[in-house]
């Protein structure tokens, strides 16, 4: 059995390395962030922001050798507010500063088919590529499922990794839409878990 936690602040650095790690290879982060020189330094600025972010709704939950974790937002507190949205902006800006109209638009387009309805949303699922296939990204987004279940809430995420469509349809996930990102970037997918 994998034993999880909630994450906390001291925790935010060490989860921050592991999921600049475990998005590495993601498309969606690699359209982004297309320099390998700078990927590294402002993924890792991206997710310190999102920990910092979604901490206080005490919906992170990591295992307890910090090689996976998933961020969870409540309902209706998905959103950033405007004052964190500049501050993300602020700081990866500069990698991302040539075609910064091709990251507006995309993630604009994914923005606007963003559910309504009140969900919970996986913000972030990540596990440290060497401890990838053993159980522990399970572990890390079961407690978000039993809070769905318990709560009667439906569950929304996206990613951009095709494969991982197939494993998050084993937690009763399905693909409710697709969006491209411009200038041939990478596709995502949308996916929607009913309320119990």
């Amino acid at each position: 059995m994998i034993d999880v936690r909630p994450a906390t602040r001291a925790d935010t650095p060490a989860l921050a390395a592991m999921l600049t790690r475990a998005f590495a290879d993601d498309p969606l982060y690699q359209w982004l962030l297309r320099s390998d020189r700078t990927r590294e330094r402002y993924a890792r600025r991206y997710f310190r922001w999102q920990l910092r972010r979604l901490l206080p709704q005490g919906q992170v939950t990591m295992t307890t050798d910090g090689a996976a974790v998933a961020l969870w937002a409540l309902p209706n507190h998905w959103r950033e507010s405007a004052r964190d949205g500049m501050r993300l902006f602020v700081s990866v800006a500069p990698a991302m500063w040539t075609y910064m109209s091709s990251v507006v638009r995309g993630l604009g387009q994914a923005d606007q088919r963003h559910p309504t309805d009140p969900h919970l949303y996986l913000a972030l699922l990540g596990c440290d590529p060497p401890a990838q296939g053993q159980g522990r990204a399970t572990a890390a987004l079961a407690p978000g499922l039993v809070l769905a279940d318990r709560e009667r809430l439906p569950a929304y995420l996206e990613t951009s990794k095709e494969r991982n469509v197939d494993f998050y349809a084993r937690f009763g996930f399905r693909v409710v839409d697709q969006v491209w990102m411009p200038d041939g970037g990478p596709a995502l997918w949308m996916m929607w878990r009913d309320r119990p």
